[in-house]
């Protein structure tokens, strides 16, 4: 019954590190997948991170019902959630985000095993110049909060590398 966050940029690391942990976990593995192939870049880097994955992992895909797709994961297995920044993106219209998130963050973090969590830090740098952009940072960032917050264990991601967050 850990949750563990890994946050960081784009290409840093955070996907491989999350598979690594768990396979070293050793416990089943469901990889929960948020992405959706919208256009022929997506859908490619989708079949990268499917390549990427472990033959018998199943994977569940669901870009919008998180809590519902944790509920899904088999008892004591290992959970993969890539990655909430492509889920708050899905939902981000509902105007419901926060709720949404807090939920699926407490159903994270009570389930029976490992639960392993991917997202962006998109608050480090410039503020975006449209409001859309900055409306998306400012509830991306309240998500990673709130997941960090039901988190026993936070790290940042840079470069491969991770530092604990406290």
């Amino acid at each position: 019954m850990t949750l563990v966050l890994l946050i960081g940029g784009a290409r840093s690391g955070k996907s491989r590190l999350a598979l690594e942990r768990a396979e070293r976990e050793g416990a089943p593995v469901s990889f929960i997948a948020t992405g959706e192939a919208f256009d022929e870049e997506m859908t490619e880097r989708i079949e990268r991170h499917k390549a990427e994955r472990p033959n018998g992992w199943a994977t569940i895909e669901e870009p919008v019902e998180l809590e519902r797709a944790l509920a899904a994961v088999p008892y004591g297995d290992t959970a993969i959630v890539d990655c909430l920044s492509l889920w708050v993106a899905n939902v981000f219209e509902s105007r419901q985000v926060d709720a949404l998130s807090a939920a699926a963050a407490r159903a994270a973090a009570e389930r029976p095993g490992l639960t392993i969590a991917v997202t962006n830090e998109v608050g480090l740098g410039i503020v975006p110049d449209n409001a859309l952009a900055r409306t998306y940072r400012d509830a991306l960032g309240r998500v990673n909060a709130q997941w960090a917050d039901a988190a026993e264990e936070a790290l940042l991601v840079v470069a491969g590398r991770t530092l604990a967050l406290a």
